[in-house]
């Protein structure tokens, strides 16, 4: 019978646990814009309802027909617009 008490993984592979994928990959919001795959789907949830406020705060028009990827970057562009970023 082996000790399940150290379950200290052997190698760095093994430390990264893909269950909560936002947790175990933080280097994936550096992610280049340009380089995601899924940067053509429509915007999500979470962007739309924050580039709403941002929009609302900067006194600029609200387009709900953005991509994940143009809505990343006019988030970044409102966030440094209002002092938010």
């Amino acid at each position: 019978m082996t000790d399940q008490t150290d379950q200290t993984p052997d190698t760095a592979d093994e430390a990264t646990d893909t269950t909560t994928p936002k947790q175990d990959a933080p280097g994936n919001a550096d992610k280049p814009v340009s380089s995601w795959t899924t940067g053509d789907e429509p915007m999500t949830g979470a962007q739309a309802s924050y580039l709403k406020t941002l929009c609302e705060e900067a006194g600029e028009q609200f387009d709900p027909e953005m991509t994940k990827a143009d809505a990343s970057r006019r988030i970044d562009a409102l966030q440094s617009a209002t002092g938010r970023g």
